[in-house]
């Protein structure tokens, strides 16, 4: 099996004295990324390139979706083509079942069809077995299709780590008919998840010297204010030019900002609280997107308390507005954890603040109860913004089993 590097781990590339480390390497983006439709017969010639003996991660419903147009390009081409499922999880049960559907196959490249967990499931087997991999999304719930990065999760579908890979696929393919045939609200959870780009980049890297951090928390509020004026637009009117522009900036936008800003520009509170979520079994209902979303509220709503910062809690309220408008999730109730009890949020918020969880970049010391009040009170107006005692919050909330 090979050696799964965590984020965490990967060295820094500025050393300990603050002078450049001799090599830094960044995996910014993939080596080609093709737009259009109908993409299986035009891009043919591009993934013949990579392999001859291609086999297929998906899930079942999407392998039903696009078989015929699969097998009818890989006869064309004479590609010995296989498939398997990614089991639903990009859990490691799931990972040593698909390392042994390659060496039985024979394979020599990995195409990786669906969302965000199939996606991962590809790109980390094919790093695992050093083979190329092409990504087609199915949705534009994440940006996993152009990432170096994939996360990890238990076969039961709570998050455990994440996988930095040392490259990005070799070929992207985004074909606006297939996403189209998603529904709706992936898109709308795709948004959740790119706009937490800037509010999670501008907390952890906004006061970086490096150019290309600079740059990936520049191109993280471009990529806000597009999401903010576009969406609303978008999302009424599917297949549409201002459509085909949002699902580009959560699919390809987001993912390069992650590309060059690299484990430095990292991601904070937003992506530790969905983190969090996934160990709640309530929670798996909902999509990443959602979860992340949720978060930033939860962010900002940590910088008004601990900091008593006016400025957090005008963001709120914009996203607030703006969460309502396109059918975001604003609290625990709409991301269907109405009756969750305040003991099994507080073991969430323990392991969104566990030791090395990306919620330490904030720039101040969060803990479990803080997380805890600001999970509960993502809807609060701005009057009650004030900066509070560390203790205010006690930790005997955490085993109170009354549903919130």
């Amino acid at each position: 099996m090979a050696d799964l590097t965590r984020t965490s781990d990967i060295t820094s590339t500025i050393a300990a004295t603050g002078s450049p480390a001799p090599i830094a390497t960044l995996a910014i983006a993939p080596a080609q990324v093709i737009r259009g439709q109908g993409l299986f017969s035009t891009a043919a010639a591009a993934i013949t390139q990579l392999g001859q003996r291609p086999l297929v991660v998906a899930g079942s419903q999407t392998w039903a979706i696009g078989q015929e147009s699969i097998e009818a390009m890989a006869i064309q081409q004479g590609l010995n083509l296989s498939h398997a499922s990614y089991g639903g999880e990009c859990s490691e049960a799931n990972l040593a079942r698909l390392r042994a559907v390659i060496a039985d196959h024979r394979a020599d490249l990995v195409i990786g069809i669906g969302g965000g967990k199939a996606l991962d499931a590809a790109k980390l087997v094919a790093h695992q077995t050093g083979l190329p991999v092409v990504t087609v999304p199915t949705s534009a719930a994440t940006c996993a299709a152009w990432t170096a990065l994939s996360n990890v999760y238990s076969d039961q579908g709570a998050f455990l780590y994440d996988v930095a890979l040392t490259t990005c696929p070799q070929l992207l393919l985004l074909d606006y008919a297939l996403v189209q045939t998603a529904p709706s609200h992936t898109l709308v959870a795709g948004i959740g998840d790119a706009i937490a780009k800037w509010y999670e980049a501008s907390v952890s890297s906004g006061h970086s010297d490096q150019t290309l951090i600079i740059a990936a928390v520049q191109q993280a509020r471009v990529l806000r204010d597009l999401l903010l004026q576009k969406s609303a637009h978008a999302l009424q009117a599917p297949g549409s030019s201002v459509w085909r522009e949002v699902v580009d900036a959560t699919v390809l936008m987001a993912g390069v900002i992650g590309g060059l800003g690299g484990a430095q520009c990292r991601t904070v509170a937003a992506h530790a609280v969905h983190n969090g979520l996934t160990h709640l079994l309530q929670s798996h209902g909902t999509l990443h997107g959602d979860k992340v979303a949720y978060g930033i509220l939860v962010q900002l709503r940590l910088e008004e308390l601990v900091q008593g910062n006016l400025l957090a809690a005008t963001a709120r309220q914009q996203l607030l507005k703006f969460y309502r408008e396109i059918g975001l999730p604003q609290c625990l109730a709409d991301l269907g954890l109405m009756d969750v009890t305040l003991a099994d949020l507080a073991r969430s918020a323990e392991v969104a603040c566990h030791p090395g969880s990306d919620i330490h970049h904030l720039p101040f010391e969060v803990n479990p109860t803080h997380l805890l009040a600001a999970m509960v009170s993502t809807t609060a107006p701005c009057a009650e913004v004030r900066a509070l005692p560390r203790e205010s919050y006690r930790a005997d909330l955490s085993t109170d089993p009354t549903p919130l």
